[in-house]
């Protein structure tokens, strides 16, 4: 465990709460990339009704116009909820039998997201699938997988306020900005999403907008992420920002992962531009996103990014 984690005499690290929370975080990552495969086989109207499956049926019918495949892609994706909803009810269990309260919100708030998420999506199959519900669906998930990062991070003993060895403001700053910069390319990319020709169905509606323009101004901001991601690593190299050099090191190890995950995405969102957004490529960008920015919370946790901290030593020192 690292030295700027809470001590074990002040947290008892359970096993049971690290599996249910890592399960939680896997399961909100995964349903992600199902809710991808949903789109990219055009089954998003599988389930042409909401929150029933056919007109008078909760489950698939006979009688449905649907292809049968597209149905039971969508409903599966359906039946998924109700797992990822009852790994986030036993991780508020287990948080109220261990008395963590310093968890009761992060847990309590993956509830409420997944409840919400069924709301938006249902949303979404009324509208047929438009892209701005489609894209409101997504953005839930990034944050509900944020909210379970901070869950295991914390379920791990990471501290809420204050560490051992303060992270120097500069380079809390940076993090800060990439965090913000991350979201703001991710909505770009939900953007380019909507107007581009995976729309999980034939006949839903996209954005209007031409899929040049908005794939150079998501590829622009890629770029700025590299360029501030590539300027905070200069910095923990070559500036005294955390005083611990064990602790240094784990940081500079999570910072290239960082890199190395934004590289591959860029690669991949190039490719898949100039090779006609084939599905294989699209669902590993997805992954890649999915990966990024769990990576990107993680990173922002560890380095107390939107704690407060103890003074944080002086870049001069």
């Amino acid at each position: 465990m690292d030295s700027n984690a809470h001590p074990k005499s002040q947290v008892q690290v359970s096993k049971v709460g690290i599996f249910l929370v890592r399960a939680l975080l896997v399961a909100q990552s995964a349903i992600v990339l199902t809710g991808g495969a949903v789109r990219l086989t055009k089954s998003g109207l599988g389930c042409p009704t909401w929150p029933e499956c056919a007109p008078g049926s909760f489950l698939p019918s006979p009688h449905q116009a649907e292809d049968p495949l597209n149905i039971w892609i969508e409903f599966i994706n359906r039946l998924l909820t109700f797992l990822l909803f009852a790994i986030a009810l036993a991780v508020v269990i287990w948080v109220m039998k261990a008395r963590r309260r310093d968890l009761h919100t992060l847990a309590a708030l993956q509830v409420l997201g997944i409840l919400g998420q069924g709301v938006v999506g249902g949303i979404t199959v009324l509208t047929k699938l438009h892209p701005t519900a489609v894209g409101s669906h997504f953005i839930l998930s990034i944050a509900l997988i944020g909210g379970a990062v901070a869950l295991v991070e914390r379920t791990k003993g990471y501290p809420g306020r204050g560490s051992n060895a303060a992270t120097a403001a500069i380079a809390r700053n940076l993090v800060r900005a990439l965090i913000l910069l991350g979201l703001l390319v991710i909505t770009m990319g939900i953007v380019v999403t909507g107007t581009g020709p995976h729309a999980g169905d034939l006949a839903a509606p996209r954005f209007g907008f031409e899929i040049r323009t908005v794939a150079w101004i998501h590829a622009d901001l890629v770029i700025a992420f590299v360029g501030l991601l590539l300027g905070y690593l200069l910095l923990l190299h070559f500036a005294p920002v955390i005083p611990e050099p064990d602790l240094l090191a784990r940081r500079k190890l999570e910072t290239w992962r960082l890199l190395a995950i934004t590289l591959a995405q860029g690669a991949i969102g190039y490719i898949q531009y100039f090779t006609g957004v084939p599905e294989a490529l699209v669902m590993a960008h997805l992954l890649g996103a999915v990966l990024l920015w769990s990576a990107l919370v993680r990173h922002g946790i560890r380095v107390r990014a939107f704690s407060r901290v103890a003074p944080s030593p002086s870049i001069a020192a």
